[in-house]
């Protein structure tokens, strides 16, 4: 090899060492990359209710109101309207009742177990990341993808009670851009990719403005643009109990 080469690959070697040793971010360091830019961990906290509102979007020209309210602790009600017609879905954060006109059901029935087990995780108004360790969760680096174009980091985020998800934060916003979760649908395990874009800032909280939910093998897409949210409106506890009508 001549003097060059002998240089040229001594440079290499340096430089592929020195990109190697480059430090990576450790997961902690990510998600407070992630809370910061949702507008950090004191305005997080800080909500105790939540409303949001729009429309939702489906193949065939299908479409619905949506309005998903949350209130501490563990409370969640999910209603969707089609031609004038509501179902809801709700839970107090210990008991769940739906009623789901679009199959035949008009009074209120106990949430299955499973449903209930989904609604109640789905009630974090934080999410899951936000203080994970007080919460009993484990987060854990799982690799990097790229994801709509994006590069981020793919954190494994294995729940109190068992369940596993995979959430993706954008490397450079530290914006969290999809999770992945499996549900189990009548009877069925199912592969979730939710997508989130449009973010936008509400009293210094940064929120998604449109949610893209997908199975995985299945071309069917149900997009959510969410077009109002208030943050720390008033919602009254009867809102989540079994009595409460929908609006």
């Amino acid at each position: 090899m001549t003097r060059l080469g002998v240089f040229a690959a001594a440079l290499l070697l340096v430089v592929a060492a020195s990109a190697t040793d480059a430090p990576a971010q450790t997961v902690d360091e990510i998600v407070s990359d992630y809370i910061a830019a949702r507008g950090g961990l004191e305005k997080i906290r800080s909500i105790e209710t939540l409303r949001q509102k729009g429309h939702a979007y489906a193949d065939g020209g299908r479409q619905a109101v949506v309005t998903r309210e949350l209130k501490r602790p563990g409370k969640v009600r999910f209603e969707f309207t089609v031609q004038g017609v509501t179902a809801a879905f709700v839970t107090n954060g210990r008991e769940g009742w739906q009623v789901s006109p679009f199959d035949g059901d008009l009074d209120a029935k106990p949430m299955a177990e499973d449903a209930l087990a989904d609604a109640i995780e789905q009630s974090d108004i934080e999410g899951p990341l936000v203080d994970w360790k007080a919460k009993g969760h484990r987060v854990e680096l799982a690799g990097h993808a790229l994801v709509a174009g994006r590069n981020t980091h793919k954190l494994k985020v294995t729940l109190k009670g068992g369940g596993v998800r995979y959430a993706y934060i954008d490397t450079k916003t530290h914006y969290e851009v999809r999770t992945d979760s499996t549900r189990r649908f009548r009877g069925r395990q199912v592969q979730i990719e939710t997508s989130f874009a449009g973010h936008k800032q509400i009293k210094g909280i940064l929120f998604p403005g449109t949610v893209e939910v997908a199975a995985v093998g299945r071309p069917q897409k149900l997009r959510l643009v969410i077009e109002t949210i208030e943050v720390n409106p008033k919602i009254s506890d009867a809102r989540f109990e079994k009595t409460a009508p929908a609006k």
